[in-house]
């Protein structure tokens, strides 16, 4: 059953990239398992987002009743972000901040290319993949290391 394993990995960092560690280290999957199928996560939701994107906008105005506001707070962000750093900035901010969906619609939005929406999706993933993932798995250690010193006076 290890594949269902996998698979729960891959949806928990399609939706929130750091699910995908938290599954892995709670399904029982290695740190190299838990790291790789946390990246494929989040590749196929931009895969997904990046070719369905447009046909979801169109798909969300057909249905809205009203105009979107322009200029909210996150719109606002997410225009700063894109002036001061690009693509790379909403690529690196992507895991930390946003969700792997909302990283790549942001990126859909400002009209960037595709090969540039993977390319730097990848790099990101694969970055913030090993330190999501290590962290994940060193947090117990860490903490039963303060415990056991602070109860060994």
């Amino acid at each position: 059953m290890e594949v269902t394993k996998y698979l729960s990995v891959v949806v928990a960092s399609m939706v929130k990239f750091v699910g995908g560690p938290v599954t892995g280290i709670a399904v029982g999957l290695n740190w190299v398992e838990t790291w790789l199928f946390t990246v494929a996560g989040m590749m196929a939701s931009v895969m997904l987002v990046t070719y369905a994107g447009t046909a979801l906008q169109a798909l969300i105005n057909r249905f809205r009743r009203s105009a979107p506001r322009r200029f909210t707070r996150r719109t606002r962000l997410a225009v700063r972000v894109w002036k001061r750093s690009g693509m790379l900035g909403i690529a690196f901010l992507t895991p930390l901040l946003l969700t792997p969906i909302g990283g790549t619609i942001l990126a859909v939005s400002f009209k960037v290319n595709r090969s540039l929406i993977f390319s730097y999706m990848l790099i990101s993933a694969l970055f913030w993949g090993i330190v999501f993932t290590l962290a994940v798995y060193q947090l117990p250690d860490l903490f039963s290391r303060f415990t056991s010193s602070e109860t060994g006076k």
